[in-house]
């Protein structure tokens, strides 16, 4: 496979960091609130970082015993 468990775990994170932002925008529906203007736009700016960073993320190679020598 392609990823990993910690891959989609974290592919699901950043899915629900957007989710949450748009719903937070979304419930205060005033244009210049705090929640809306400040704290949605970087969940939503956090949750695809997260995805990004899900995508990119592969475990560390371990040492072959041959490299060690």
């Amino acid at each position: 496979m392609v990823f990993e468990r910690r891959n989609y775990m974290l592919l699901l994170l950043g899915l629900l960091l957007i989710i949450s932002g748009y719903v937070l925008m979304r419930m205060e529906n005033e244009v210049d609130g705090f929640v809306s203007l400040y704290v949605a736009p970087l969940m939503i700016l956090g949750g695809y970082l997260e995805i990004i960073y899900a995508i990119l993320w592969r475990p560390k190679q371990k040492q072959t015993a041959e490299a060690a020598q």
